[in-house]
This record gives C-alpha cells, structure tokens and sequence, in this order.
C-alpha cells in the first residue's frame, strides 16, 4: 500500500504540475497579448503625434501670411491716412490742391474698404501682439 499511496502522491503532483503549466501558459499568452495591444496602441498614439507635428509648420505658414496681409493693410491703411492729413486746404485754393486733395481721401477710402473687407470675412483672425513681436 506503501508503493500505491505514492503513486497516488506522484499522479497527483503530476496532475497539478500540468494544471499549472496549463495555467502558465494561458496567463503567458494574454501577458502577450495585451503587451502587443499595448505596442499598438502606443505606435497608433504615435502616428497621430507625427501627423500633429507634421501639421506645424503649415500652421505657421498661413498664420504668417495672415500676418503679413493684415500687416500689408494696416500699412496701407496708416499711410494712406498721414498722406490725407498731410494735404492742408487754406485761404487760395488752387485746382491742383482740390485734386490733391480728394487724391488722398480716394487713397485712404480704398485702404478703409481693405481693412473693411479682412474685418468682415476674418473678424476672429487677427494676429496677436506676441507674434508681430517676434
């Protein structure tokens, strides 16, 4: 009976050693599993960092040319306006004082009509202080 209460002790640590191997090897296969869901997941959060990044430099190129247009109307807007007020009308009033004259309000009316026109399509896209300074 010796021999037969070992063999039973033998049968059964070989059964719970292949449950545990079983298990081993099932827990080994989803830790796999889900370390390649993890991998994927990180390479796709990736892509979508890389495609952010690549997106940049477009950003600043248009923010950029924003910039330079509205800079561009503001210019034409400010020295339209120091020609206009330049051009004084006094006592003696010639024909070519009077053309000067409604030659610079004309000049000043049409960069007005720019700076209307940019307000009234962009009206929430103007450049901020910060970036004009650097």
């Amino acid at each position: 009976m010796h021999r037969a209460g070992l063999v039973v002790v033998n049968l059964t640590l070989l059964f719970l050693a292949l449950i545990a191997g079983g298990m081993f090897y099932c827990s080994y296969n989803r830790m796999v599993t889900l370390q390649e869901n993890v991998n994927t997941a990180f390479a796709d959060l990736q892509v979508q960092y890389q495609r952010r990044a690549d997106l940049i430099p477009n950003l600043v190129e248009i923010v950029k040319g924003y910039a330079k247009h509205e800079r561009e109307v503001l210019t034409a807007v400010t020295e339209a306006r120091a020609k206009a007020g330049q051009i004084r009308i006094g006592g003696n009033v010639t024909p070519q004082q009077i053309q000067q004259f409604i030659q610079s309000q004309n000049q000043l009316s049409a960069a007005l009509s720019r700076l209307m026109l940019v307000v009234e399509r962009y009206p929430e896209l103007k450049a901020d202080q910060r970036f004009a300074e650097s």
